[in-house]
C-alpha cells in the first residue's frame, strides 16, 4: 500500500467547519475523484485517511495535513489536482508527496500563527507583548473535556512580532473596509496541553490588561519541525522530498493568500 501525505488549506467561511465535517468532505472528494483509497479490515471498514495537527474550528489555516493510503501507486501531482477539484471552495489542496519514513504527526512540533486584531491600538499591543515576553510564567485557564485546566502559556511561545497591516477580507461586524489593524505573528511549540492563540490573548490580558475590541481573525501560516533558535517551523515534507526530488529538499512554503 502506498501512503501519500497531503497539505491543504482551510480558507474563508470554511474555517467555521468542524473537523468531523471536513473529514466527511474529504471522504466524499476521494470517492468523487476516483482515488483508489485503501480500507481498514473488520465489520465496518473505514477509508485509510488520517489527520495530523488539525486547527480548531473558527481558525483558518494554510498548513493542515492528512495522509491517505491507496491500493495502487498514484502520481502525487495528479492526485493533488484530482482531489483539489473535488473538494468545496475553501478546502484547497496545496501539496502532495509520497510518504517515505517516520510518522507525519511527529514532525509537527510547532506552528506559526497570525492574529489580526481590528481596531486595536498598536502601542497597547506592543506594550502587552513586551510584558508577556519578559515574564517567566503566565498561567491561564481553559475549559477542556476533562474540566477546567490551568497551565503556563508563556513557555510554549518562542517568538511574537507586532506588525501593522490591512484588515483581513473576512470582516466581522464593526470593521471598516480599508482600515489597518494590529497583527500578532507568533511561533508556538506544540506542548501538552497545546497552547492556542486564544490562550496567548488571555495571557496578554492577564499581564497587561490587553483586550482587543473585536474578535481576532486567526490563521495558521505553517506547522512542522521547529527551529528553537528562530521559533519558526520548517517544511514537514522535506524528508519525503529528499527522495522524491532526487535529494533536493523543497523550501518551507510560507504562502499566506487572501483568506
Amino acid at each position: 500500500m502506498q501512503r501519500l501525505r497531503v497539505r491543504y488549506a482551510k480558507r474563508g467561511r470554511l474555517r467555521f467547519t468542524s473537523h468531523r465535517d471536513i473529514s466527511r468532505a474529504v471522504e466524499r472528494a476521494v470517492r468523487r475523484a476516483g482515488i483508489p483509497v485503501a480500507y481498514s479490515a473488520g465489520f465496518t471498514p473505514h477509508p485509510k485517511i488520517s489527520y495530523a495537527g488539525a486547527a480548531p474550528t473558527g481558525v483558518a489555516s494554510e498548513a493542515e495535513y492528512l495522509e491517505i493510503g491507496v491500493t495502487r501507486p498514484c502520481e502525487p501531482e495528479r492526485l493533488r489536482a484530482d482531489l483539489d477539484v473535488s473538494l468545496p471552495p475553501g478546502l484547497d489542496v496545496l501539496d502532495v508527496v509520497e510518504a517515505r519514513a517516520g510518522a507525519l504527526a511527529e514532525r509537527l512540533e510547532g506552528s506559526m500563527w497570525e492574529l489580526r486584531l481590528p481596531g486595536t491600538d498598536l502601542a497597547a499591543a506592543t506594550t502587552a507583548v513586551e510584558k508577556f515576553l519578559a515574564a517567566d510564567l503566565v498561567e491561564v485557564e481553559r475549559l477542556t473535556k476533562k474540566g477546567l485546566r490551568r497551565f503556563d502559556a508563556r513557555a510554549a511561545v518562542l517568538r511574537i512580532e507586532v506588525l501593522e497591516g490591512p484588515e483581513g477580507t473576512q470582516r466581522t461586524a464593526g470593521q471598516t473596509p480599508g482600515r489597518s489593524c494590529v497583527i500578532l505573528r507568533m511561533g508556538v511549540r506544540h506542548d501538552n496541553p497545546a497552547v492556542r492563540p486564544d490562550d496567548v490573548l488571555s495571557a496578554l490580558r492577564q499581564v497587561a490588561g490587553f483586550a482587543p475590541p473585536s474578535p481576532p481573525e486567526v490563521t495558521r501560516l505553517a506547522q512542522g519541525p521547529l527551529d528553537e533558535r528562530t521559533g519558526e517551523p520548517a517544511d514537514p515534507f522535506e524528508l519525503d522530498r529528499d527522495v522524491t526530488r532526487g535529494g533536493v529538499p523543497g523550501p518551507a512554503d510560507r504562502v499566506v493568500g487572501d483568506l
